[in-house]
């Protein structure tokens, strides 16, 4: 049987058409069926492991607040008392009052200005001279009366005694005018700073002994 061209030609589409189709139809097998024959198709499972960390938590201690302060009392005016308005207070008798003096002011000693020195003032003759010079007074004598005073007193650049200030006596008994007396009787030789002679003060202890 022969093939015409014109009926060649009006069955190219046709035949265009079927080979596309059998063309696409043997790319999708290909692509479904060679992973699975190859063996390369691979599903990944990704696990993820969670770790939980455990802390041990101490249980809390709970403190008990202390109770709040108690409210002041409100003063209540009393209704079963019956206060007097017309209540006076008697005046105060001062003037029959016994007021205590005071005691007096202790007595100050004598303020002494102090001078150094670097040689002390010595009586001449040593102190002996002093005792040489002391007059035991009668009514001591007589009261059997003995004991040591001593006098604060102010040598000048001189040697001489020009005041005297009795430290600790004996008073109502004349022993310390009697050494006071003494004291300014005897000629010193004066002190001495850097070799220059200065007046100053110098304690002087005077004994009182009567004699067997």
């Amino acid at each position: 049987m022969a093939v015409h061209k014109d009926d060649f030609v009006e069955r190219y589409p046709v035949r265009v058409r079927f080979v596309m189709i059998g063309v696409v139809l043997f790319v999708v097998f290909v692509f479904y069926i060679f992973p699975r024959f190859m063996g390369e198709r691979t599903v990944l499972e990704q696990t993820i492991d969670e770790v939980v960390e455990t802390v041990d938590i101490p249980p809390t201690q709970q403190f008990e607040a202390p109770p709040p302060p108690s409210r002041p009392s409100i003063p209540v005016e009393s209704e079963d008392e019956d206060i007097a308005e017309d209540i006076t207070i008697e005046e105060t008798d001062l003037e029959s009052f016994d007021w205590e003096a005071p005691p007096p002011p202790p007595e100050e000693g004598p303020t002494i200005r102090f001078i150094p020195y670097d040689e002390p003032p010595e009586p001449i003759g040593g102190y002996s001279a002093i005792q040489r010079n002391v007059r035991y007074p009668d009514i001591a004598q007589e009261a059997g009366i003995e004991g040591t005073v001593i006098v604060q007193a102010f040598v000048d650049d001189n040697g001489r005694v020009q005041e005297t200030v009795i430290l600790k006596g004996i008073p109502n008994t004349g022993l310390d005018e009697a050494a006071s007396d003494a004291i300014r009787r005897t000629r010193f030789k004066p002190a001495k700073q850097r070799d220059r002679p200065v007046g100053v003060w110098i304690s002087i202890p005077v004994n009182f002994r009567l004699k067997n």
